[in-house]
């Protein structure tokens, strides 16, 4: 790995009680190139523009595709990762579906523990606070000719983050738009899936709701995500999520979810959630709670559902009644290091990284 330490640190003028989450950048970033075939040598450098032309194929013919994934410091400023072989694992199989270059385990793994390490000091401390990275490989060659790119870029870059919903939001079943479609990329993080997003979400937003359930392009009569998110929902005491499939993301935060349930001994069940069951359950009081789940929002919890013109309340639950809020606790816990690690999910990023790779 090549080092270039930044010789003009920003890290006297962050806040850690005063940021904006997604535009303050931490004073590093890694980059690599690939061309004639293969990736080039990792480089930690210090964070800033890039040079490239509105010619660049990423932009114009969409093959990029990104990781969403946070490092954690504990009461004694040790440093972890959460799963980040999950995330190395499902960038590379963006980059197939994009018929982009995968990435090496090495290029990934050192690079992130590298950049977290030299930055460490930008990690807030406390309640919700983290460092959220965000991978990414996208082509850059210079050439206005639609077929696959020859030269390509994978990056980190990292901003600091803080609780991202604090309080529940409603959210519009969408009867019309959908985020993905079968034989389509919906289970990648491609960057053009949240672009097409964007619109119809903008159209709930101005119905009064803060997001979208999204269902399946075919029928519209199952659940499939919501907005950025996995979606769960509680009928009694039993939590039912969508399958992944080729339409719907295979979540880490998802996954990690899942796992703790049936550590708690809830009883979950993975498969398909139907729109029409949903509202039942909601009209004979059997509904008990929906929410999402993401890297960013880790949960958010809904206290409406919008559907066919009728806005549908949803219980207001403590956080002892609530799945949802217990969940989520055993995760955030398990991520700061402030219970055990039963699963072997948190890695430690230890000091001088640089040393080693």
């Amino acid at each position: 790995m090549i080092i270039q330490k930044t010789e003009n640190s920003r890290l006297s003028d962050f806040d850690p009680d005063n940021f904006s989450f997604g535009n303050t950048f931490i004073d590093h970033m890694v980059i690599c190139e690939y061309e004639n075939g293969k990736w080039g040598d990792v480089k930690l450098v210090p964070y800033g523009p890039i040079p490239f032309t509105p010619a660049m194929m990423g932009v114009n013919y969409g093959q990029a595709c990104f990781e969403g994934m946070k490092a954690y410091k504990d009461k004694d400023g040790q440093v972890f990762l959460f799963r980040p072989e999950k995330n190395f694992e499902r960038i590379n199989k963006s980059a197939k579906r994009l018929a982009m270059p995968e990435v090496t385990e090495e290029m990934f793994l050192d690079g992130l523990k590298a950049l977290v390490d030299i930055d460490r000091n930008w990690i807030p401390q406390g309640e919700g606070m983290s460092l959220y990275i965000r991978p990414l490989i996208f082509a850059t060659e210079e050439a206005l000719k639609a077929r696959v790119a020859n030269k390509y870029m994978f990056a980190i870059v990292a901003t600091p983050a803080k609780s991202y919903y604090s309080e529940p939001v409603s959210v519009k079943i969408s009867d019309h738009y959908s985020r993905a479609a079968s034989g389509g990329v919906g289970s990648a993080k491609a960057a053009g899936n949240y672009a097409a997003s964007f619109y119809p979400t903008q159209l709930a937003i101005e119905e009064g709701y803060e997001q979208i359930i999204w269902t399946d392009d075919s029928t519209h009569e199952y659940f499939e995500e919501s907005g950025t998110m996995n979606v769960f929902v509680r009928i009694n005491d039993t939590i039912y999520t969508p399958p992944t499939s080729e339409k719907i993301l295979d979540g880490v935060t998802r996954d990690s979810f899942i796992q703790l349930a049936k550590k708690r001994g809830i009883e979950i069940k993975i498969e398909p959630v139907a729109v029409k069951t949903v509202i039942e359950a909601q009209k004979n009081g059997t509904l008990k709670e929906v929410w999402g789940v993401g890297t960013a929002v880790v949960t958010t919890i809904f206290q409406a559902l919008g559907y066919q013109g009728e806005k549908l309340e949803l219980p207001k639950l403590s956080d002892e009644e609530s799945f949802a809020a217990i969940l989520k606790k055993d995760l955030t816990d398990l991520q700061n290091n402030l219970s055990e690690d039963p699963f072997g999910w948190r890695v430690a990023v230890e000091k001088n990284v640089l040393e080693t790779v």
